[in-house]
């Protein structure tokens, strides 16, 4: 057999292989790239099965009674554009605040508080705490026509629960002369006779006749 036939016939052999080999390696590497991807369904009762789906999936509509939409627009219309249950609200926290405001009033005192008798008065401007003690700031005054002594031993102390308390005062004059003057000092009470009192009353004569009568009730000390 001649040389270049038996050539010629193993270059077509060797090619055709290659062919093939070439072919089945492409179709192998498209196969793998396409897996995964579907044709897409476009049967007709697919679509109507699938829309029957989503409807279901959909909310259902809530419808509001008439009579009640009415009696709210009449509402908001009566209140200006104001939805009637603000405004009641509103109205609540007023009052609640006015009934604080005016209960903050109420437990708030008011001074001097005044007693006089014969043109002698006593007056208590402050109450306050100072370390230990509870400090009434007081006052003295005669406008009468004789020098009035007091000994302030006679001075009563109650609480509100009708104790006696001990109390002690300081700057306070022994005599006090007729000059329309004040004549300053204190009253100091320990706090440790306070217990759970709220109000003091105070209750000074002069000595020895003892014809004055200074009185005074309520004094908050809380």
């Amino acid at each position: 057999m001649n040389s270049s036939i038996v050539l010629t016939l193993s270059l077509l052999t060797l090619m055709f292989g290659a062919g093939l080999s070439s072919a089945s390696w492409g179709f192998q590497l498209g196969r793998e790239a396409l897996k995964g991807i579907t044709q897409p369904d476009t049967r007709p009762t697919n679509n109507l099965a699938g829309a029957r789906n989503n409807s279901n999936r959909q909310e259902k509509l809530v419808f509001l009674e008439e009579e009640k939409v009415i009696a709210r627009v009449k509402n908001i219309i009566r209140n200006g554009g104001v939805i009637e249950e603000t405004t009641t609200k509103k109205d609540s926290q007023k009052k609640q605040a006015k009934a604080k405001s005016a209960e903050e009033n109420q437990s708030q005192q008011s001074f001097p508080i005044v007693s006089s008798d014969a043109g002698v008065a006593l007056e208590v401007n402050d109450v306050r705490r100072w370390g230990n003690s509870l400090v009434l700031d007081v006052n003295l005054k005669n406008e009468g026509d004789r020098s009035i002594r007091f000994l302030y031993s006679f001075l009563n102390v109650t609480d509100d629960q009708g104790r006696s308390l001990s109390a002690s005062t300081e700057d306070l004059p022994g005599e006090l002369p007729p000059n329309g003057r004040r004549y300053y000092g204190i009253i100091t009470i320990p706090v440790a006779l306070l217990d759970n009192a709220k109000e003091l009353s105070l209750e000074l004569t002069d000595y020895p006749d003892q014809k004055l009568d200074l009185k005074m009730s309520k004094i908050k000390i809380n």
